[in-house]
């Protein structure tokens, strides 16, 4: 199992913090190209990451448990999304709720921003599977990732359970782990890296994570994002590990804050750059999540939920 990576969580911290911004209604409006182009690489940051840390060595029952308790915090904001998305007006929302709607949304195509889960535990589930396949135990890590590269594609094409190109980039980071290649030797940072960034990002075109562009625009996100971590003072990468290290907290619980938060758009209507009321908005999403993972922590009821005694990451 690998140990916590500080650049890693300092990713995470800045990937989830992007997701945030540009799920406020506001300032994705706002912002649209701005939106588009972290739409390019933030999510498929997270799912390298996520390819690269996934521990497919854990015994069965230890892998179904982590996908288990990946599933029932899923289970419960997923289903409360498809609810509130069919009484209020959700973009990309449930039209007419049924039983068959209901299940079609949480097994197979879900709504709003809990696909990344859905798309972790499908990616997580095929990749360990194919880790155990016997024939291919003694093969090269080759044969192995082109084995699992065809069974995501039949499962984004037939099944339609996930996007391919979502699972390519899982599958990179698998690839990584795999030849136990370091992920800070194959990222590297570069403050060189701005420079075919601002060219490739000038061109709208380019701004797609199925394309070519879009996974250099990935690389070249990460690469910079590891530059500036090398210069950030001690306090800062703190705050990024914790941030960085309860990401799954954020990424469950912040769209009840982005929906709440709606309001103080009119109270920082005097600023129209929209900073204040992101800047506010952020820390308030952030503490939000924290607060209530906090209170169930205290509550002792994380262990029925995230199945952990304690789930929110101790600062510093």
């Amino acid at each position: 199992m690998k140990s916590r990576i500080p650049e890693l969580d300092f990713l995470k911290c800045v990937f989830i913090l992007l997701m945030v911004a540009f799920h406020l209604v506001y300032i994705g409006d706002k912002y649209p190209y701005a939106k588009s182009l972290v739409y390019t690489f933030h999510m498929p940051g997270f799912l390298v990451i996520s390819g690269y840390l996934m521990n497919v060595e854990k015994s069965v029952r230890a892998f179904l448990r982590t996908m288990f308790w990946i599933f029932v915090p899923y289970a419960v904001m997923e289903s409360g999304y498809v609810v509130m998305s069919s009484m209020l007006p959700v973009r990309g929302g449930v039209e007419n709720l049924g039983w068959g709607v209901w299940m079609d949304k949480l097994f197979l195509h879900p709504v709003g921003p809990y696909w990344y889960l859905h798309t972790l535990m499908v990616c997580g589930l095929t990749y360990y599977a194919v880790r155990r396949l016997p024939f291919l135990e003694q093969n090269s890590p080759l044969s192995f990732l082109i084995v699992l590269g065809l069974l995501y594609a039949v499962e984004a094409e037939w099944g339609g359970l996930v996007s391919f190109f979502n699972a390519l980039y899982f599958l990179a980071g698998a690839a990584l782990s795999q030849t136990s290649t370091d992920f800070r030797s194959f990222f590297r940072p570069s403050w060189w890296a701005v420079v075919p960034f601002v060219w490739l990002a000038s061109d709208a075109s380019n701004l797609d994570r199925s394309l070519l562009s879009g996974a250099a625009l990935t690389y070249l996100a990460v690469s910079l994002s590891l530059a500036l971590f090398r210069i950030l003072p001690a306090c800062a990468v703190r705050f990024a590990g914790f941030v960085g290290s309860n990401t799954f907290v954020i990424l469950v619980f912040s769209p009840i804050f982005t929906m709440l938060v709606k309001p103080l758009v009119s109270v920082f209507s005097f600023d129209s750059s929209g900073m204040a009321f992101l800047l506010a908005a952020l820390c308030l999403t952030v503490s939000g999540c924290f607060a209530i993972a906090w209170v169930m922590d205290k509550l002792h009821v994380s262990a029925f939920f995230w199945g952990k005694e304690r789930m929110l990451q101790p600062f510093g």
